[in-house]
């Protein structure tokens, strides 16, 4: 008997006292021991499926109808008291954000064991061992250490793997994890990934696997439903979905990922964003229509039926027979003229921060150790390494934000390692940076206009109106509408604001960016937009970059060189493809191992943390 069924499952919100359906007619099971993979961009209706069957629905939405049947009973029509009863012990929650589960002033032996307690899983001592034996399956070390620590003491990786183990520690039979991987280093990510794998094999238990990576969903699910708006465009075998695409927006979501291997080829990137609610209610049709390559009148006369395409392989699609022409663009040529000329040089830089402990202890922990390289005029370089390897030290280096403890940095033959106001001006002509976080970086209380003009309201440069005008200007250089200059940043979408990040930085116009994380955790259709943005701005503008990231197929797209860190230093530099198709260095070959292949019939077995017991891979993290 499968294990979760959802049959005709509709949730509906209240929308100006209207009952609008969110998700609406799914179908699905998952067997016991099988993961179901739930794909699509953001607002497609995925957490919200992961919310229902966890029954953590937000306030206003509900199952209005369909069935959702667990384990032979009806999750939507059980009373309140089985159904607690079942969450934590049959049905287990992993949310995306680790920190979010945990919670700040209680200590994770503290947390296990309350969890545990509500539970019934024996006295105090039976509750310690067990805590202690899950942190050990999910290979954290000095368990009995960590019981005594609170979340914010802990890396990210470290705290999603805690909730793995709760989620584990009573042997579940069904586990939801909504993105348990979404922005965490790749080597990180197959840890988790291989965490969850051990612990569904050796228990038996059933996944909801939710998640925006095709790459990593094609090779840890058995199963695979493709959303659209809250609706099913594609089901079936992953393998099958993903070799064989028969609906139009699981080809494009595939084409608007970089690949791993092959020659560099352009991503596909889809028109507007998916309706929200207020749309959905004015569309007849097909709801991927309006952003459809194969659009036809016909798809606009009637919601498409859902068609058997394979063995158990079915789409919503009405031309499911031209999906495989959707192709992806030739990708632009890069003009590289300019990397003869030095644009900004790194010397010897190194970086050590000091930790007082009382009055005369302190410690010393080095971050940066003797980095040196060159980055030209038009040029885009790659900084990869996990976290905690110095990358985001050294930006914040080159940017001012950071005195070197050595070493030297020049920009256009100048040195700008001191913290003088001569200095610090000269810097701001040439180097901007772009940061990883646009909803912490953007000020709610200003409009676009202002965020985005800021620098030359600083210098007291022109008019509030000229102001404006360059504003709109910079707006419609990076392909939002003008109109959005009177907005706020809450009014945007993620996509959105990072791209207002964006042309904060160009305002001053600057010969270097520096991109910290700028596309981490983003849609792929976001981020392809999102690159293909940066390479037209780098053929219009001439600028160089050093872009940071911890997702090797976007760096391999990007950028021309890479440096590969490792506790601070670089361990492996040199062009990309070269790096990437014939790394030298062990560490470099972790990395790429840890990422998941472009194909999907093909074996993925990332190296666990054990395998290389020499580099002692996400020590401490």
């Amino acid at each position: 008997m499968d294990m979760l069924i959802a049959k005709d499952l509709t949730v509906s919100a209240s929308l100006h006292g209207e009952r609008v359906p969110v998700i609406r007619e799914l179908n699905f099971s998952v067997a016991p021991g099988r993961v179901l993979g739930l794909v699509g961009e953001s607002g497609a209706g995925k957490s919200m499926i992961g919310r229902t069957v966890a029954q953590l629905l937000p306030p206003g939405f509900a199952v209005t109808r369909g069935e959702l049947m667990f384990d032979g009973q009806d999750l939507v029509r059980m009373p309140f008291e089985t159904r607690r009863e079942l969450l934590g012990r049959d049905i287990a929650f992993v949310p995306q954000e680790p920190l979010s589960g945990l919670n700040p002033v209680l200590t994770i032996g503290q947390q296990i064991d309350e969890h545990l307690a509500r539970l019934d899983f024996g006295n105090r001592k039976v509750r310690r061992d067990r805590a202690l034996e899950m942190l050990d399956a999910v290979h954290l070390t000095q368990g009995a250490s960590l019981l005594g620590k609170y979340p914010h003491q802990l890396s990210g990786g470290m705290c999603q793997r805690v909730l793995i183990a709760m989620a584990f520690a009573s042997r579940p039979k069904l586990l939801v994890a909504d993105e348990p991987t979404t922005a965490l280093d790749v080597t990180i990510q197959a840890r988790i990934v291989q965490l969850i794998a051990e612990l569904q094999r050796n228990e038996g238990t059933s996944v909801v696997f939710i998640t925006h990576d095709l790459r990593l969903a094609a090779q840890i699910c058995d199963e695979i439903l493709v959303l659209y708006a809250g609706r099913p465009a594609e089901y079936g075998p992953a393998r099958a979905v993903f070799s064989e695409p028969a609906h139009p927006y699981t080809r494009c979501l595939q084409l608007s990922n970089p690949a791993m291997s092959g020659a560099r080829r352009g991503l596909y990137t889809l028109p507007e964003r998916m309706p929200g609610l207020s749309a959905i209610k004015g569309i007849e049709g097909c709801l991927f229509a309006p952003r459809c390559p194969n659009v036809t009148e016909g798809c606009n006369a009637a919601p498409p039926p859902v068609i058997d395409v394979g063995a158990g392989h079915r789409a919503a699609c009405i031309h499911p027979d031209r999906t495989a022409a959707i192709a992806a663009p030739v990708p632009a040529a890069i003009d590289a003229s300019g990397l003869g000329t030095p644009l900004m040089t790194v010397d010897g830089l190194s970086k050590t921060f000091t930790t007082r402990h009382g009055l005369f202890q302190r410690s010393e922990f080095a971050a940066v150790k003797d980095v040196s390289f060159a980055l030209h005029g038009n040029e885009f370089i790659g900084i990869v390494g996990e976290s905690g390897s110095g990358k985001s030290t050294v930006a914040r280096m080159l940017c001012g934000l950071e005195r070197p403890s050595e070493g030297a940095v020049a920009i256009a033959g100048r040195d700008v390692s001191d913290d003088s106001a001569a200095t610090r001006a000269y810097r701001r002509d040439y180097v901007q940076m772009v940061f990883q976080d646009p909803q912490s970086a953007l000020n709610p209380r200003r409009r676009v206009a202002s965020i985005v003009t800021q620098a030359l309201e600083a210098a007291g440069t022109g008019t509030g109106a000229e102001r404006l005008a360059r504003a709109e200007a910079l707006l419609s250089e990076i392909g939002l509408s003008p109109e959005m200059a009177l907005r706020f940043p809450s009014q945007l979408s993620g996509g959105q604001r990072q791209r207002v990040n964006i042309a904060r930085a160009l305002c001053a116009e600057p010969r270097i960016l520096i991109a910290d994380e700028i596309v981490s955790g983003l849609d792929v259709s976001v981020q392809a937009q999102l690159l293909n943005l940066l390479l037209r701005l780098r053929r219009q503008r001439g600028f160089a970059m050093l872009f940071i990231s911890h997702d090797l197929s976007v760096v391999r797209y990007l950028c021309d060189r890479v440096l590969v860190m490792y506790r601070g230093e670089v361990v492996e530099s040199g062009p990309t493809a070269a790096v990437f198709d014939a790394p030298s260095h062990p560490y470099t070959k972790s990395l790429l191992a840890a990422v998941p292949p472009d194909d999907p019939s093909a074996a993925w077995a990332p190296r666990s943390r054990d395998a290389e017991p020499a580099l002692a891979l996400g020590a401490g993290l």
